[in-house]
């Protein structure tokens, strides 16, 4: 492939046989996406109910859907989720899928000191742990509100690959920032989690840019249009603009997305919530597109733990993400003239 922005050798390559990739992955939110903004919907037991759909009936459907189909997925779990629905986590790990981390109760990382971001990122991986036994190597910030600190903090704990980025349509390698390595406590904050070193095992999981020792993660770009939140979440009060979507106009979406990417040799990487695709027609519709990835030849349908590994042996050079200057003009009061 020729050289790109997130490619500069131009030595980008999916594995032998294979021409692009897609990635079917599952945010299990559940309650914690309505909790976090509005910890008082904690006694609407219609709201926490129409959440708790996901682990309690949306998981198991999407589980057969993907067994039927031989098809490992990613899972990316919140650490309250793992904790409220501890057997359905167990059932995605038992059925072999991916568990990747997603926060602990879906706070936006962009909203957090880097050393408040630090403690939600332990307390996600002590929940894991405690529940299912795992240690993820995949991370997804809600909402896909990374911060500038995001990539050193996942680089530090051992973290190899994020999938909240927008800027490309295949993997690439992110540098993560020395500065954000080691977050500072804000001003009026408790000190960070005690971690003076990374752990051996840690150490050993973190990726680096050979040559340079600088610490790096393999990126796994996202979308909002392949993402099923948009298309049919409807909470009165609370999310939703009102319009819930045809579950067969989403798949066509979906689907016109998927043979773009295919043919343009990118990453098509799907994001569902079980408590809104987990609904019976959604999920057939989701089916639909599964097929559709699998049937369609010289696409890697894998999960981004597998996909990020393959990545990780390319070594493409690492792209390193700066803040934009806000000009003047815009920071003076009452804005332009």
């Amino acid at each position: 492939m020729t050289a790109s922005f997130h490619d500069q050798g131009g030595s980008f390559r999916w594995p032998p046989g294979y021409r692009a990739a897609a990635a079917f992955t599952f945010d299990l939110d559940a309650e914690s996406a309505i909790l976090v903004d509005a910890p008082e919907a904690a006694t609407r037991l219609s709201v926490m109910t129409h959440q708790a759909y996901g682990p309690r009936t949306g998981v198991p459907r999407l589980l057969r859907i993907l067994e039927r189909h031989g098809v490992r997925a990613t899972f990316f779990v919140p650490g309250y989720s793992a904790e409220r629905h501890p057997e359905a986590v167990r059932s995605i790990r038992d059925a072999g899928h991916e568990i990747a981390h997603h926060g602990y109760l879906h706070e936006p990382p962009a909203q957090l000191s880097p050393a408040d971001e630090e403690r939600v990122l332990l307390r996600g991986l002590e929940a894991l742990d405690r529940v299912a036994g795992v240690r993820p190597v995949g991370w997804r910030a809600p909402m896909w509100e990374a911060s500038d600190a995001s990539p050193g903090i996942l680089a530090r704990h051992g973290f190899r690959y994020d999938s909240s980025l927008m800027d490309a349509d295949r993997p690439y390698v992110l540098a993560a920032s020395p500065a954000a390595a080691a977050p500072k406590a804000a001003d009026g904050d408790a000190p960070a989690p005690a971690r003076a070193a990374p752990s051996a095992a840690s150490v050993d999981a973190a990726s680096t840019h050979p040559g340079s020792g600088a610490p790096t993660l393999v990126e796994l770009p996202v979308q909002w249009s392949l993402d099923d939140w948009e298309q049919y979440v409807y909470l009165p009060g609370l999310s939703g603009s009102g319009l819930i979507e045809s579950p067969s106009k989403v798949a066509e979406l979906w689907s016109l997305e998927l043979d773009a990417l295919a043919a343009d040799g990118g990453l098509f990487v799907l994001t569902n919530h079980p408590f809104v695709s987990g609904r019976a027609s959604r999920a057939l519709a989701l089916e639909r597109v599964i097929e559709r990835a699998l049937a369609t030849e010289g696409l890697w349908v894998a999960s981004l733990e597998e996909i990020a590994a393959h990545v990780e042996t390319l070594g493409l050079v690492p792209v390193r993400h700066e803040p934009p200057v806000v000009p003047d003009i815009l920071n003076r009061r009452g804005g332009p003239g």
